[in-house]
């Protein structure tokens, strides 16, 4: 479902954004010299795609990397391409020339056209979304202010979902008497069993009536059947939350694939905008469920964008979203998503050779993305995998990042980003030969 533009339009900047509507979004000269570097778009399978060695070296010269490590734990956010990056320091350098004057005469005409991009892409239409700060805070808002809780009713969590959004459905328990019910998914885990778990979960808990589903664990990389699960929660009156923020740009899909009435998404993740953007979305027959974000007179509650209200935000990081959809959408979401399986499957496959490692993440493609995690056999403890990913660090130059809260135990988090050299990996798994032969 790839949605690719024309050089032409890469060049100009941003998918179709009136160059008339700011001066702020652009495609200047720098920027233009700097996209004019990209590789020829990819043709062919993605499969084929993702081993062209060539063309992903010439995307990782796209990227300015520290020279200082190996980063392999680029789940906490993107890097900036360098174009993405020269046209939000353009965006910084111009908002502060202008001052209010573009945020009171232009910003809010610029910002919407931005909203039916991510829309376009998503497939649902713009007021269905509405700009965050990110994943986190969109969570926080459609749990905390959905309506259609009433004292005794569950909310239905797992031990792989987001810990913030788990600390923000512990606190409708005292918030508004709801009974908080938490799971655990089986491990190794296997596609079905994951379903059956969540079915077995509603029979189990017949007071369901919300449901919160991780696309993509950060804890493992575990890629959740969402639309088959929201599929029988729906059967059975359930209203079901999707925690995107992983997903969105490392694999394919739309939101109707989903088969949920909310969500929660993040732009400085897989997509590479700049840090701090998201963005919510409660489909438009279900906007009466999720009350307004505290009271505010800047929307009307018909209006998506009353369910936030961050005051004045970084406005040249919003500006900056089109440049990185442009990016994002020059190689192809099912180029990208191939890509980072492969460097997932290069690294994993080499691993599993070596006596005293266990994969946590399955090996079933429909499972995983780029992300999978790891730990030393029988090593579980919080203090085991800090200890290794800091030695990870220390020794041999190998950023990784320790991770808590499945109910097997603690782990270390591997993430590969498009910009990641299979050379990179082949040091990696000769670190880990050496640790587990120490």
């Amino acid at each position: 479902m790839s949605h690719l533009i024309s050089r032409r339009t890469l060049l100009k900047g941003s998918l179709g954004l009136a160059a008339g509507a700011s001066s702020l979004v652009s495609g200047g000269k720098a920027f233009a010299t700097e996209v004019s570097a990209l590789p020829k778009a990819l043709t062919g399978d993605a499969v084929s795609n993702a081993k062209n060695e060539k063309y992903w070296h010439q995307i990782a010269n796209q990227f300015k990397l520290s020279p200082d490590f190996i980063n392999l734990e680029n789940g906490y956010y993107g890097i900036l391409p360098k174009p993405v990056l020269a046209e939000y320091q353009r965006n910084i350098a111009k908002l502060n020339e202008s001052n209010s004057f573009y945020l009171r005469q232009n910003y809010t005409s610029d910002a919407d056209k931005i909203r039916a991009q991510i829309a376009s892409l998503v497939g649902v239409s713009p007021e269905e979304i509405a700009l965050t700060r990110g994943a986190t805070e969109s969570l926080q808002n459609l749990i905390t202010n959905y309506r259609r809780l009433k004292p005794g009713d569950t909310v239905l969590y797992s031990d792989v979902d987001y810990d913030g959004a788990q600390d923000n459905i512990d606190f409708l328990k005292e918030s508004r008497g709801a009974n908080i019910v938490k799971i655990t998914l089986p491990e190794p885990a296997s596609y079905q069993a994951i379903i059956d778990t969540y079915s077995q979960a509603f029979d189990n808990n017949p007071q369901t009536r919300f449901l919160l589903l991780t696309h993509i664990s950060h804890k493992n990389g575990l890629i959740i059947p969402v639309g088959e699960i929201a599929r029988i929660a729906k059967a059975k009156g359930i209203d079901v939350l999707v925690d995107a923020a992983h997903s969105w740009g490392q694999i394919d899909f739309k939101i109707a694939d989903l088969n949920v009435d909310f969500g929660a998404f993040t732009l400085h993740k897989w997509i590479g905008a700049p840090l701090g953007l998201g963005f919510i979305y409660i489909r438009k027959e279900r906007l009466a469920d999720i009350h307004p974000h505290l009271v505010t007179e800047t929307h009307q509650s018909d209006d998506i964008r009353s369910r936030v209200h961050t005051g004045t935000t970084n406005t040249a990081n919003v500006l900056t979203i089109p440049a990185a959809l442009a990016f994002h959408q020059s190689i192809g979401i099912e180029n990208k998503a191939a890509r980072l399986r492969y460097l997932r499957d290069y690294w994993v496959s080499k691993a599993k050779e070596i006596k005293g490692i266990e994969i946590i993440t399955p090996d079933d493609p429909r499972l995983y993305g780029a992300i999978t995690s790891f730990r030393l056999t029988g090593k579980t403890s919080k203090e085991d995998n800090q200890a290794l990913a800091k030695r990870l660090r220390e020794q041999y130059g190998i950023f990784t990042v320790a991770r808590g809260g499945l109910n097997s135990g603690d782990s270390v988090r591997v993430t590969p980003a498009i910009f990641t050299k299979t050379q990179d990996l082949d040091r990696f798994v000769a670190a880990l030969k050496q640790i587990v032969q120490a």
